[in-house]
This record gives structure tokens, C-alpha cells and sequence, in this order.
């Protein structure tokens, strides 16, 4: 493993491929407004009906890059520590990253330069942290803009041309040098993995960036016989006729929920599979906190939960 300088305050999944048991309940990490808030969270017993932690207030202020803390990513390692990253500023050359017990003490929070080797490099959005049993590593993915990297499908109307990168590291202290990470042949963004068990196999939900010809905005799924990948033909949307983007998943009772943002709506939605290839829009069953946006949700023990709830509101 290559060394990735990190940058700023110093420090040193839960799964949500995995059914819950009684011992367990759902966790739902997000943002609100623009980010500079910080960390929400919000939980949930059957991963519909969620309700905001704290009053719906934040747990953790933003800190070091463009003092943002969008779409945080969380996970669960197997030690018990809990890792997330986030998107830190609109148009920083790196992301956030952190760590905590218990979801309520933090480490300091570190600034990871992903993308300072591509100097143009416009942003580094919506990270996602995934954790690989199968090679004890977390790997970590987001979307960048390289103006003139992927020249077929730039558009002058739309300065944004997104492409999955990532890097991976066993400890946090060392990262393999970034690379690219997954090209469809057309702008994406928010990447989510899960492992598929059932069929050994791991799907990548992603979010279809195209705003021209035809608008698309929606989500869909890829599938690899590895976590990270090379990962297969991209599926058709599997939402509706509404613009989505973010999505987390979960696994209960044998059926795949995938929620996201309808952002230009103001609220969350919901589609459900008990396969990954035929999907029911749920989002009239889905009840999420005010003004909620792009998160990940998990599941964690219920002594995690109690002691979340037991901070007071400030």
C-alpha cells in the first residue's frame, strides 16, 4: 500500500447487507440544508417509520476542509469501531474521514487529499465507505470531475462529467493511490455496495448523472463477483419518474429496501425487491425526519441506540 498524506486535524457498516436481529435496530446517518450543520442521525425498528435522534439536532459539527459534513458514510468494522467519511466542501480536492466507539465521541477529523495528484480535479463527492470481508479491507469510493478525461461524454451545457474513483486501506493510516473505479460511459455519482449472498455476488446501486439529451437522474443497480469489482452492464432505473439520488439499502426479512433522496422534493423514497431484478415503489410507506438528506443507513445494537438517545437535545 502506497502512503496517502492526510491533511488538517490529525487522527491516528453497520452492514447493511445483513437482515437484523431482535438484539439490533436501524440507523439512518444524513445531513440537512447545505451540510454545515453537521451529523444527524435518526433510527428506525422496521425500516420504515425513522425518527430523528437529538430533536432532529446535530451529534457532530464539520471541521477541516470546506467545513461541510454532506452525505456521511458510516460502517461498522469488525472490531466494533465505527469509520464514516463525507463530502467536506462543494469543491474540495479531498474527503473527511473519522472515527468513534459509539457514534457520540469522535476522533479529530481527518482531511484525506484523494484527488490532490489531478490538479484539475473539480470536487470529490458523496463518498461511500464499504467494508470487504473477503479482504479485510474498507474500501472507499466517490465521484470526481476531471474536465477533459472522459471527452465523449462532456457537454457544454453541463460542466460536470463525473467518475467513480477510490481508494482502499486496512488501518487508516496507509490508502492505495487513487483510481478510477467504475465508468459506465456516462456521468455518475453515489455509489452504494452491498453484498448479495444469496447468489455470491455484490451489487452497486449508483446514481445516473445525465441531465442531456434526455434527463435522467435516476437510480440503478451493477453487479461483480467482487466488492471491488470490475463491475458488470448497468441495469434501467429501478425508480420511477421522479429525480433520486443517494441511495443506502437494507436487507429485511429477505427483501431489499433501497432509499434515496427525491431531492428535488424535499423528502425520501423507497423502492423494495425480493430478487434485485423486479422493484416496488414504497415510498408512500417510508416516513423519514424533516428535511433528512443523503445518508446511509445500518444497523447497530441496541445499547448503541439507548445510549444515542440518552444525549440531550442541546
Amino acid at each position: 500500500m502506497a502512503v496517502l498524506a492526510v491533511t488538517g486535524l490529525f487522527a491516528m457498516s453497520g452492514r447493511a447487507d445483513q437482515q437484523n436481529s431482535d438484539s439490533e435496530v436501524f440507523l439512518f446517518s444524513y445531513f440537512r440544508g447545505n451540510g454545515d450543520t453537521g451529523l444527524y442521525f435518526a433510527y428506525s425498528e422496521d425500516g420504515l417509520k425513522w425518527t430523528a435522534l437529538k430533536n432532529n439536532q446535530s451529534f457532530l459539527k464539520p471541521q477541516i476542509g470546506g467545513k461541510l459534513m454532506r452525505d456521511p458514510s458510516i460502517v461498522q468494522g469488525p472490531d466494533g469501531t465505527f469509520h464514516m467519511v463525507w463530502t467536506t466542501g462543494w469543491w474540495d480536492n479531498g474527503i473527511g474521514v473519522a472515527h468513534s466507539k459509539d457514534l457520540i465521541n469522535w476522533s479529530e477529523q481527518t482531511f484525506l487529499p484523494v484527488m490532490k495528484h489531478e490538479p484539475t480535479a473539480k470536487n470529490c463527492w458523496a463518498p461511500e465507505i464499504y467494508y470487504d470481508e473477503e479482504t479485510e479491507t474498507f474500501l472507499i469510493c466517490w465521484a470526481t470531475t476531471i474536465p477533459g478525461r472522459f471527452p465523449e461524454t462532456e457537454r457544454e451545457d453541463d460542466d460536470n462529467n463525473h467518475r467513480m474513483y477510490h481508494v482502499a486501506t486496512k488501518d487508516f493510516k496507509t490508502y492505495t493511490d487513487t483510481a478510477l473505479f467504475f465508468e459506465p460511459g456516462f456521468n455518475v455519482i453515489d455509489t452504494f455496495i452491498i453484498k448479495d449472498r444469496e447468489n455470491k455476488r455484490y451489487a452497486m446501486f449508483l446514481k445516473d448523472e445525465r441531465k442531456a439529451p434526455v434527463a435522467q437522474k435516476n437510480i440503478r443497480v451493477a453487479f461483480a463477483d467482487k466488492a471491488a469489482g470490475p463491475y458488470g452492464t448497468v441495469s434501467e432505473p429501478i425508480t420511477g419518474a421522479y429525480w433520486a439520488e443517494g441511495p443506502t439499502v437494507l436487507k429485511i426479512e429477505g427483501r431489499y429496501i433501497v432509499y434515496f433522496d427525491k431531492y428535488t422534493q424535499g423528502r425520501y423514497g423507497a423502492v423494495a425487491s425480493r430478487d434485485l431484478k423486479k422493484w416496488e415503489d414504497i415510498s408512500d410507506q417510508v416516513q423519514f425526519p424533516r428535511g433528512a438528506r443523503h445518508g446511509t443507513t445500518f444497523a447497530v445494537s441496541r445499547e448503541i441506540l439507548e445510549k444515542l438517545k440518552a444525549v440531550d437535545p442541546d
